[in-house]
């Protein structure tokens, strides 16, 4: 039976007692009072057992609980961890990959500028050599000129 139940079996029982005159005390059926104070003291065994299972219980599902938060926790760091790891990573990547497009272009700039140097050089000599060789053309047409004058019917014949 239920603790409260007997305990209100207790009040009831105290309510339909007989007051004694004068005092605050009252007359109560002994049998009755006896044997419900029986059946409390069977009964408190019980609900304190249960207290006891419920209060055990409870301290496993708090510690389930704890360890469940921790390893949670524990996940969550890991994970956080991985993705601090990730992104620097990917930054990283980034910065490298900006040096590496950085030294490129200074690269391209400096075969750029090395080709237009050696263009210029090649076409200046080249220059050169097509001058020298106008020169040598107009010595040669100027000599062949000198050797063989004009003839009277070339002058005729050219005008």
């Amino acid at each position: 039976m239920d603790i409260l139940a007997l305990v209100d079996r207790l009040e009831e029982l105290f309510n339909e007692s007989r007051p004694i005159p004068l005092t605050h005390n009252v007359i109560v059926d002994e049998d009755k009072f006896l044997d419900i104070i029986d059946q409390m003291r069977i009964s408190v065994p019980d609900e304190v057992k249960k207290a006891q299972k419920v209060f055990s219980d409870r301290d496993r599902i708090l510690a389930q609980a704890q360890e469940e938060a921790n390893r949670t926790l524990g996940l969550a760091r890991d994970n956080a961890g991985q993705l601090v790891d990730k992104d620097s990573v990917v930054m990283e990547a980034k910065r490298r990959a900006e040096q590496i497009v950085d030294q490129a272009r200074i690269t391209a700039e400096e075969v750029k500028m090395g080709a237009d140097q050696y263009a210029q050089e090649s076409l200046s000599n080249l220059k050169l050599e097509l001058e020298q060789l106008l020169n040598q053309i107009s010595n040669g047409l100027q000599v062949l000129e000198n050797k063989n004058p004009p003839s009277p019917e070339k002058e005729v014949q050219e005008n």
